[in-house]
């Protein structure tokens, strides 16, 4: 019984929220909506890593492909319309944007994972600092990304397809969780 209520304790603010995320992206005047990228099986990266290669990374499986495509169809019935899509380099942060099907998108280096080493934690942040200090406070910005960006920026941890909401003006965040079920 206590499992069944610490389970609904977390996941029914999420099916709440997910059915007036317009609001309440509005309500806290967010301009950028930070998203980690849906389920990849395993932990990191391989040792023989390559940024241009999908082979040498860690991957969207097909639940991680399916949970992509339903968070995109929450925020299209939601009406939720970005300015502009950014992306990791990452393949997995691509095809999640890709499975998405919100429109057209773009790697930005400023997202990408700095959790291994394999890029430089403080260019990458100065890279994503400048972008949002450039956004402007009335529009929205999807960025797909990593949970070690997401941490750095917002102090909130979340799981694959997680999702939090960001002002640049005020700096603050509200976690939202993920769109699905």
């Amino acid at each position: 019984m206590r499992f069944l209520v610490i389970f609904l304790a977390l996941v029914l603010p999420n099916i709440a929220v997910a059915e007036n995320l317009r609001a309440v992206i509005s309500d806290f005047s967010a301009n950028v909506v930070f998203m980690r990228h849906a389920l990849a099986p395993g932990y990191g990266d391989p040792a023989d890593f390559k940024i241009d290669d999908c082979t040498t990374q860690r991957n969207l499986d097909h639940q991680g492909q399916r949970q992509a495509r339903e968070i995109g169809q929450t925020l299209r019935k939601e009406r939720i319309v970005f300015d502009r899509i950014l992306s990791s380099e990452w393949c997995r942060c691509k095809d999640t944007a890709e499975e998405l099907g919100l429109g057209e998108w773009e790697s930005f280096s400023g997202l990408n994972s700095f959790f291994q080493g394999y890029v430089d934690r403080a260019e990458t942040l100065a890279q994503l600092e400048k972008n949002l200090a450039s956004l402007s406070p009335d529009g929205l910005v999807l960025m797909v990304t990593h949970q070690v960006v997401i941490n750095a920026v917002t102090g909130v941890s979340v799981a694959s397809g997680g999702i939090v909401l960001y002002n640049t003006s005020t700096g603050q965040s509200r976690h939202i969780g993920t769109l699905t079920n």
